[in-house]
């Protein structure tokens, strides 16, 4: 039987085996000390190859990585396929669906038998078209999803490293690559500075739809192709370093690589009732002295465009968290802050409620997905125009990757300030949110700065 084991320190776990704790938790480091080594290790066993495809997560100083699926679930447009080896048997089904993906998803992970699982992966941007009645726009052969259930777990935070459950030959082989550098080529400078697809102009369209009323607000994104291999392990321990970001990523699942370092949760269910959503809306540059910093901030809550934006993307949050929540739990914890993420610093605020058990974590997800502030106001006339004026698929890009168990805990965090990689090529994206007050070349300039987060991290594969 494939259970995933608790987390180290709490009731029912396996006590951890400690590897390589000297060179996390000697002396007391700083969190910054404690990203950039604990980024490095994960990278480190990434760029190995050793454990197949692998998701690293970090969540409040403490970094993820699982590897060795045991089952995987790949949610398709009309298809969810379950693929593993469990209890001894293999596992292999195509379950035909229709409806919401979240019973889709929910019906899949009953259907391995665990009395335990904890679950590791990614919903693409597609993943909302369902829900909104979109699915015309979503070509065939798209994923929506794909999740693994790992054999293999190893955790990184200050008190060192763990794999509860790893045999001996594992813990040999992760402790040795704790302490590789991840090697690559030469570090690389992106030019994120054309407008290849005439992205103010569709600024414009998306501007003069909303003044007609179509919607309130959506958000635009272009895409900046790379030219080379990427390595992907070492632009995210090299990226870590440069951002703060709320949650960082590092993935390898069904040919798609990608590195992150998200500025906000789409969803995030405790397991214990309450339910949080994270919107951000409202951008200026920051990295570029403490006087800019400084002046940017004060133009940033002065702003009536960006703070109506914001207000708008709050309240849009507060309806959605609203209709999951038990009645009169849902409130606005925190309004309007500015939180520094990379290159950029955002107008942010905390919704949260009391989540209604009717709903569940899934069906949490599947209402807050995509998140209103990378998608729109109203949602689904935003979404309709966003397939409509981008001209490519947006694919992981504003999905969002995720950790999940069986105690219906849930965390998703958006797939925004990411590098892309899959079948030769490598992408970088980013979107800025548009309202009837927009103007294209500021919307351009705001997709370069969240650009920043990325482009000057980028490292380019050894040949």
């Amino acid at each position: 039987m494939v259970v995933a084991p608790a987390s180290p320190g709490t009731p029912g776990s396996i006590s951890p085996e400690t590897i390589g704790t000297e060179s996390i938790s000697a002396g007391t480091p700083s969190n910054d000390e404690l990203a950039a080594r604990a980024a490095s290790v994960c990278g480190a066993w990434a760029a190995s190859g050793e454990f197949g495809e692998h998701v690293v997560y970090e969540r409040d100083g403490r970094w993820m990585f699982a590897a060795r699926a045991q089952a995987r679930i790949i949610l398709t447009k009309s298809r969810v396929i379950v693929d593993g080896a469990l209890d001894g048997k293999s596992v292999q089904r195509e379950i035909p669906w229709t409806g919401e993906p979240a019973a889709a998803l929910s019906e899949a992970l009953d259907g391995l038998g665990l009395p335990h699982w904890r679950l590791y992966g990614w919903v693409g941007f597609d993943y909302c078209a369902p829900h909104h009645g979109l699915m015309d726009h979503v070509v065939d052969d798209v994923v929506l999803a794909h999740l693994i259930v790992p054999g293999l777990e190893a955790f990184v935070d200050v008190d060192g490293i763990s794999a509860p459950g790893a045999d001996e030959a594992t813990l040999d082989r992760l402790r040795v690559l704790a302490d590789t550098p991840v090697s690559a080529g030469a570090e690389e400078t992106i030019d994120v500075s054309d407008d290849l697809d005439d992205y103010r102009g569709r600024v414009a369209t998306a501007v003069g739809e909303i003044n007609d009323g179509r919607y309130q607000k959506v958000i635009l994104s272009r895409r900046v192709e790379i030219g080379f291999d990427v390595d992907i392990p070492a632009t995210y321990v090299r990226g870590r370093r440069g951002n703060s970001p709320a949650r960082s990523y590092l993935l390898q699942l069904g040919g798609l690589e990608a590195a992150g370092f998200s500025p906000e949760l789409v969803v995030a269910a405790d397991g214990l009732g309450t339910v949080v959503t994270e919107p951000l809306a409202g951008t200026r540059a920051f990295g570029r002295g403490a006087a800019a910093d400084a002046a940017a901030k004060a133009e940033l809550l002065a702003d009536e465009k960006e703070i109506a934006e914001h207000a708008m993307s709050v309240r849009a949050c507060f309806s959605e968290i609203e209709s999951v929540a038990l009645p009169g739990t849902t409130a606005v914890d925190e309004f309007m802050e500015v939180r520094e993420r990379g290159s950029v610093q955002h107008l942010a605020s905390t919704v949260s409620g009391r989540l209604d058990p009717d709903a569940g974590p899934w069906r949490a997800l599947g209402v807050l997905f995509p998140s209103i502030t990378a998608s729109g106001i109203p949602k689904a006339p935003a979404l309709e125009a966003i397939y409509r004026l981008e001209p490519d698929r947006r694919e992981l890009y504003s999905g969002a990757v995720l950790v999940a168990d069986s105690s219906g805990e849930l965390e998703a965090t958006l797939a925004l300030r990411s590098i892309f990689a899959e079948g030769g090529r490598a992408w970088l994206r980013a979107g800025a949110g548009i309202v009837g007050q927009s103007r294209p070349d500021r919307e351009f300039e705001e997709t370069c700065e969240k650009l920043g987060s990325v482009a000057p991290f980028v490292v380019r594969a050894a040949q």
